[in-house]
């Protein structure tokens, strides 16, 4: 008796029709998304500056081809199918692209929805029309080239392309308004110049036109030196400068003459205002620079300024002016803010928030950036270059580390809300993002857990201090050395716990100093009894049922009584001042 051959598996077997469909179809689902992601990246920015490519050749040869037939049924043939057949690639990659719903300003990515909204436009038929190889289709129905006119304004439909040029350029603002003066220029002699020629190629009589009358049989000569002709003639037209040596002979041509001009007439104001206003708006940004350097240095000169302190003025005054010319977008520091220590663990959100208030600011070489003793009113981020971190010692000048991308400044004083212990210098030009002492409380404030991942984030950072500069930071020792602490945040948090009825408020950012006190287990001026322990030196919590529980913990007894050391009870801790002895009963 034969053993039972196990069935062979899917893969060395040969799958049915049904399975076959099955499969196809799965895998058609699955590859369609990312089908359409990967068409959407190519229609992106490089695909677009490579239609504007494509976008000039047809809004030379257009109207080239329709005045000089010769050319539009030679080599050109084969460049307009190339030409045409990108364009038509990028329809299709139209149907992939995702576009934003004005109504509800979501991306919309669903095909269906795209091509129904594309196929339903009002150009999408200009589109596909101008795209179509009217001459090849006309020749494989007919099986001879045509030698009509209709063809030839037909093919002006690629002219339609022009609107697929778009405003975002990589340059600035005074080249791109540059480069589409001399586009519309050039664009207008050229166009006009190809019509003049084809009136004159289409006259019954040759040698009664403009140029029939200088060049013989011109029609039969080359292509090249028909365009020569009719190129200097729009140019001698366009700028006014009227030779007659070339000139409308007949009525066709004097009309076409009149519209010309007038339209010159138009052209030529758009062209000097534009050119005006370009040049007015670099002059006058040059006028006021000008005038702030004279104000400066007259304001320096009155009030005996240092020559220093003059020098670093007029280099933040010129870098101002030179970093208006810069275009700056906030989201461009979103993965600095995101990778300074202060806010590591936080939420995307409150990133977010930081980014959209952020003010970008350049900064000269051997410029104090944030003054030692100054009140807090921003903190900074290092983009790029390089600060120094000072004190000031008995008249002296003391250097403490030095800051590089992506660390902070001022955030200590802002943090603690206590004049800046630092003095920060740059060493060379440095790029910084600022950030308001005030915004960035308002944005903390509702975040009750982000505000307490930034505490403890600082607090971790100013335990990796050096030694010298936590001693220039005030009552810092005497924070740090409070470890058992549940909430270490509640030695920079202000908490208003005295209005009944209101739920206490996390706030990073404190509105007054700590008050520092020495709590006791026994009267100061009484000989301590077996046991007891001496005074401890805390921070003043923000209740009275806080300070309870940090006297068991400190000085390992339950109270339920504050005396101060004159023997008066204390009822509320408000009353209470620096260094204040406090005993616990």
């Amino acid at each position: 008796m034969s053993e039972a051959r196990a069935p062979l598996p899917w893969l060395f077997r040969r799958p049915s029709s049904n399975e076959m469909m099955k499969t196809l179809a799965s895998v058609s689902s699955s590859l369609l998304p990312a089908f359409g992601t990967v068409l959407g990246m190519i229609k992106s920015r490089r695909w677009q500056t490579f239609l504007v490519a494509l976008v000039i050749y047809s809004a030379w040869a257009s109207p080239f081809e329709l005045a000089f037939k010769k050319a539009a049924t030679g080599g050109f043939m084969t460049v307009d199918s190339v030409v045409d057949a990108f364009f038509a690639t990028d329809i299709f990659l139209t149907f992939f692209v995702a576009y934003l719903d004005k109504s509800t300003y979501l991306l919309v990515d669903d095909h269906k929805k795209i091509a129904l909204r594309y196929v339903t436009s009002l150009w999408f038929p200009i589109d596909v029309a101008s795209t179509l190889l009217f001459q090849f289709i006309y020749r494989i129905f007919t099986g001879k080239m045509s030698q009509g006119e209709v063809l030839g304004f037909v093919n002006l439909l690629r002219l339609w392309r022009l609107r697929s040029v778009k405003k975002e350029t990589p340059f600035g603002y005074f080249f791109t308004r540059l480069f589409k003066l001399i586009s519309v220029t050039l664009f207008a002699v050229h166009s006009a110049e190809c019509f003049y020629f084809w009136l004159a190629a289409h006259h019954k009589k040759p040698d009664n036109t403009w140029i029939g009358v200088q060049v013989h049989d011109f029609k039969h000569r080359s292509i090249w030196l028909g365009y020569t002709y009719s190129v200097y003639w729009s140019i001698v037209t366009l700028t006014t400068v009227g030779y007659g040596d070339l000139h409308a002979v007949n009525t066709g041509e004097k009309i076409f003459n009149m519209i010309y001009m007038l339209f010159n007439i138009g052209l030529t104001a758009y062209i000097i205002g534009n050119m005006t206003n370009l040049i007015v708006h670099s002059a006058v940004r040059t006028f006021a620079m000008r005038d702030a350097i004279n104000e400066i240095l007259r304001f320096a000169c009155k009030n005996r300024l240092p020559e220093g302190l003059k020098e670093q003025m007029l280099a933040h005054m010129q870098l101002k002016f030179k970093r208006a010319e810069l275009q700056q977008e906030e989201h461009l520091f979103h993965s600095t803010v995101e990778n300074t220590y202060l806010v590591q663990g936080v939420s995307e959100d409150l990133i977010s928030q930081l980014v959209s208030e952020i003010k970008v600011e350049y900064y000269p070489p051997k410029v104090e950036i944030i003054l030692q003793n100054e009140i807090p009113t921003d903190f900074y981020i290092l983009v790029s270059g390089e600060v120094d971190v000072l004190t000031y010692k008995n008249g002296t000048e003391q250097f403490l580390s030095k800051l590089g991308a992506a660390d902070m400044a001022g955030e200590i004083g802002v943090i603690f809300n206590i004049p800046q212990p630092f003095t920060v210098r740059t060493k060379r030009l440095s790029q910084v993002i600022r950030i308001s002492h005030h915004h960035f409380k308002h944005m903390v404030q509702p975040q009750s857990e982000d505000g307490k991942t930034i505490v403890s984030n600082f607090l971790q950072y100013l335990k990796g201090l050096k030694q010298e500069m936590q001693e220039e930071i005030p009552f810092l020792m005497e924070l740090l050395a409070i470890n058992e602490l549940e909430n270490p945040a509640a030695l920079i948090s202000h908490r208003d716990a005295s209005a009944k009825g209101r739920p206490e408020t996390f706030s990073p950012i404190s509105s007054k100093c700590p008050i520092r006190v020495i709590i006791h287990g026994h009267h100061p001026n009484e000989s301590p009894k077996e046991g007891d322990t001496l005074g401890k030196f805390i921070h003043l919590p923000d209740s009275i049922k806080d300070l309870f529980r940090f006297a068991e913990k400190k000085l390992g007894k339950q109270g339920n009584t504050i005396l101060m050391k004159d023997g008066s009870q204390v009822e509320d801790l408000v009353a209470s001042r620096e260094n204040d002895h406090l005993v616990i009963f």
